[in-house]
């Protein structure tokens, strides 16, 4: 994607306005993560050793690298969060299905493709996903994880149209 090019995302306002509740989740967690190592599986599966098979070298490498990766992905939510804002009330329109545009430049959308794929990381490790047998069609909080699968698939399509 060029970077004088933007993408057109169509969602309804109380999809917006659920997005924006995730993402305000999401940034919440990294905060209270803290700057110091954390020991969440959700923030950890954000931030993958390096170095599977030397323990001393991975914990090195997380040390240098940790804070920066998750402020990188607290500045990538507060822009998802600034994108949705006008799009996600919907206490003041006639109709929470209400169709709205999102114009992201293409700065925004790679925070957007991060932030949803981190997202969905950390939905992953609470819904004890690790391989496509560990999908429940019954359990509604799989929806969540897929919905975001599916918008996270959209953005990326958009970015390969560009290109």
């Amino acid at each position: 994607m060029t970077g004088d090019r933007s993408v057109v995302l169509e969602l309804t306002r109380l999809e917006a306005t659920h997005l924006a509740g995730l993402v305000a989740q999401f940034a919440e967690l990294l905060e209270d993560s803290g700057a110091a190592s954390s020991t969440d599986p959700a923030v950890l599966r954000l931030v993958p050793d390096a170095y599977a098979d030397d323990a001393g070298a991975a914990r090195e490498f997380r040390e240098l690298t940790e804070r920066d990766l998750l402020e990188r992905r607290r500045a990538d939510a507060g822009i998802v969060l600034g994108s949705l804002s006008p799009a996600a009330s919907f206490a003041d329109a006639d109709d929470p299905m209400e169709v709205v545009h999102l114009t992201l430049d293409a700065d925004a959308v790679q925070a957007w493709l991060r932030a949803l794929a981190a997202i969905r990381l950390v939905l992953a490790n609470r819904l004890g996903i690790e391989s496509e047998d560990d999908h429940d069609d019954e359990d509604p909080r799989f929806g969540i994880y897929d919905w975001l699968g599916y918008r996270l698939d959209g953005l990326v399509r958009a970015v390969e149209n560009e290109t």
